[in-house]
């Protein structure tokens, strides 16, 4: 579509910046943007899962594959009924993720193979994201602003840095292939 990866970095980069702009200054169209998403996926999964239904070769798997559109359509219309609830849900369902995933680190960090400062980093890490699902599951009202807050800062930490990377490559004249050769 463009005719250099710098501009297409650029373009990135504003969209991200815009992106975290608005996340920042209205967290609520964020998270409603987010529950929107949801829907859109389960819509989409259950219509997946109705042409799996009527491609299986037997009816086991049909019945199974129609029960699940089934779910995916009531997930999908308890999201746009109820979005604030299903908003509360992610939260919850982000924060035992987090929860599950710091375990996974802390356990990860004992590994036979380990290094101290490797060993540390993941521990650090572990209970930095344990803290943050206790923190979300504790106060999900709250926790869901705060996710669309650090989405905000997120994007515009990445559109920055494409910016910066695609400014880069427009005054190097390289491609993109031999900037990543040269840092490697």
């Amino acid at each position: 579509m463009f005719k250099s990866t710098s501009i297409s970095l650029i373009l990135l980069g504003v969209l991200g910046v815009i992106v975290g702009i608005v996340a920042i200054a209205w967290p609520g169209v964020t998270i409603l943007a987010l529950v929107i998403l949801f829907a859109i996926y389960a819509f989409i999964a259950a219509g997946l899962q109705v042409m799996r239904a009527f491609s299986s070769p037997g009816a086991g798997p049909v019945f199974g594959h129609l029960l699940l559109a089934l779910i995916d359509v009531a997930a999908g219309v308890v999201a746009v009924v109820w979005p604030g609830p299903t908003a509360l849900v992610l939260v919850l369902v982000v924060a035992i993720w987090a929860f599950v995933a710091g375990f996974g680190e802390i356990f990860a960090a004992f590994g036979p193979a380990e290094t101290a400062g490797t060993r540390a980093m993941l521990i650090v890490t572990g209970l930095i994201s344990i803290v943050f699902g206790v923190v979300l599951s504790a106060r999900p009202d709250i926790g869901a602003v705060t996710l669309a807050l650090l989405f905000g800062l997120f994007s515009m930490a990445y559109g920055v840095s494409e910016i910066v990377v695609g400014v880069q490559l427009r005054r190097s004249g390289k491609s993109l292939k031999e900037v990543l050769r040269d840092a490697a």
